[in-house]
């Protein structure tokens, strides 16, 4: 594997991802939107290209890390994407874009002789910056153990879920199904527990010592809503993408969802009071002003 990569995409996820790359002596060509998204990886010896298939006319690997299906879809087959490139071998999608997309993109670079793989990621901002992501990857083997020892230098644990375009998508969807359930759920349980007067700080300490422990009870609730920062590094407006990819797919396969529409719902109403560029963990907020009441560290 080459120690020249592109790096399409600086954002939340993007930029601790490239400065990892970097740290581990891969060199970076790079592309973003924005001007000042790209600047941190200058500093450090990436070079900015000036569109995606700039970078992919450079670099032989192209890994992307961008926010919507309809981003991927344009970085990746828009008239200045990654497959007008003409030194592009292996195409690495980071994001969170559904099956239906990876599937557009893999069937767009087959007459390139570009290879796909559908790498999203799971750990947020903060596994990001440790390297201690879970990276769920679907495309074919011989190309996964090629690109592993690069998707290691941001992932603890990479696992290879098939070789089907778009299986690796579902396996984010369904994750992130269950992240944002045990997140809304947890958020209603604490709120009820604080209107009957219990601590929260004490209520975390036995839910985490028994069964109802969950992601959200052993990370976000100790370190972004108990003590109010809020600051967990996932937008409402992106975690509710995620669910209604889900839903989606779990409609085209007849697979019912009561929970998971409840939990749909109760993100497209944060979205609509404005909260999609609000950290997803600001969910709570909501239910705490139906309850008239504040979750939060004893002062």
């Amino acid at each position: 594997m080459t120690k020249r990569l592109g790096l399409i995409g600086i954002g939340n996820m993007g930029l601790p991802m490239g400065l990892r790359l970097i740290e581990q002596g891969y060199g970076l060509t790079i592309f973003d939107i924005r001007e000042d998204a790209v600047r941190p990886l200058v500093a450090r010896g990436a070079r900015a290209a000036n569109s995606p298939a700039d970078v992919a006319s450079e670099v032989q690997t192209v890994l992307v890390s961008l926010p919507t299906p309809d981003v991927v879809q344009e970085v990746a087959l828009g008239p200045n994407g990654i497959v007008n490139g003409s030194a592009v071998k292996v195409y690495v999608d980071l994001s969170t874009t559904g099956p239906q997309v990876a599937e557009l993109v893999a069937n767009g670079f087959v007459e390139k002789g570009v290879s796909t793989l559908d790498a999203p990621v799971s750990g947020g901002v903060l596994g990001a910056e440790k390297g201690t992501l879970t990276v769920m990857v679907s495309g074919p083997m011989s190309v996964f153990e090629g690109i592993k020892p690069v998707l290691e230098v941001i992932g603890k644990n990479v696992i290879h879920v098939g070789e089907r375009p778009g299986l690796a998508q579902i396996m984010k969807l369904v994750n992130n199904l269950l992240n944002a359930t045990a997140l809304a759920a947890s958020s209603e349980a604490f709120v009820l527990g604080v209107k009957a007067g219990l601590d929260p700080e004490i209520m975390l300490k036995v839910i985490n010592g028994s069964t109802g422990r969950n992601s959200a009870t052993e990370d976000k609730f100790p370190r972004s809503i108990l003590p109010r920062t809020f600051d967990w590094g996932f937008k409402t407006d992106l975690i509710y993408k995620d669910l209604k990819l889900c839903l989606e797919q779990a409609e085209r396969l007849g697979v019912s969802m009561w929970v998971g529409n409840a939990v749909r719902q109760l993100w497209a109403y944060a979205v609509s009071q404005g909260g999609g560029p609000r950290d997803f963990t600001t969910i709570i907020q909501y239910i705490e002003s139906w309850a008239g009441v504040e979750v939060g560290k004893s002062r």
